[in-house]
């Protein structure tokens, strides 16, 4: 089959069976990580390999609360390699492998360094979905789920304070996703990381200047200080 052949029977196995209510993880995030690993793919990889592991790569995912959350990629990774024996007999076997290393090494709390160009390139469009305007709205759309304030309000910025994003979203900034892109495994990865959390920055700086009451500005103290 052609790529886009699998990737059309992956969403319609997806759509049949995957129930999963948490809209950060859904069938559409999956689709805009395949979209994001075809910007930073290269003749390197195999590209079934990629498409497989942006489609199921949080077919298991554990709330970021979760005792077993580092373990989630390690079991997306065997429930995959089920579903393709089960499901599609026609996927190659000899991918099977570095299907499920791709999917094992995306996830940020696994720890786990990917080996393989493709693992490389499905842990770089992972983390881009962390970044840019899609990033911002999953932070305060997973925030809200877990019940945390949007900041504190004393130290917004954590100016006088260690950053604590199990008990302010904001933080998350700063504990997390300002940090993805000195991860990122390819030079196009880093591009594109680097661009997407300067708009986070973006964001900050505009939230400093709207706190003091001033509408019309970003704070320049803010993006001198965050800015990548």
């Amino acid at each position: 089959m052609m790529l886009n052949d699998w990737q059309t029977c992956f969403e319609n196995y997806l759509q049949q069976h995957f129930k999963h209510q948490d809209g950060a993880h859904d069938i559409a995030h999956f689709r805009r990580v395949w979209s994001g690993a075809q910007r930073i793919m290269d003749d390197r990889a195999t590209p079934l390999t990629v498409l497989t592991a942006c489609y199921f790569h949080d077919i298991v995912n554990l709330p970021k609360n979760h005792p077993e959350r580092h373990l989630a990629s390690r079991y997306a990774a065997e429930k995959t390699l089920t579903i393709l024996a089960s499901h599609f007999p026609a996927f190659p076997q000899a991918l099977y492998p570095d299907v499920a290393h791709a999917i094992e090494a995306h996830s940020f709390s696994a720890g786990i360094s990917p080996k393989s160009i493709e693992a490389k390139i499905v842990q770089d469009a992972d983390r881009l979905e962390a970044l840019g305007a899609i990033g911002l709205a999953r932070v305060f759309y997973v925030s809200g789920q877990l019940g945390r304030p949007l900041f504190d309000a004393e130290d917004p910025f954590a100016q006088q304070r260690e950053p604590d994003d199990k008990r302010w979203a904001l933080d998350h900034f700063q504990t997390k996703l300002l940090k993805l892109p000195a991860t990122m495994q390819t030079e196009k990865g880093r591009e594109l990381a680097r661009q997407n959390a300067n708009y986070l920055v973006k964001f900050m700086a505009k939230l400093a200047a709207e706190l003091r009451g001033e509408h019309h500005q970003y704070d320049e103290d803010v993006l001198r200080q965050f800015a990548l």
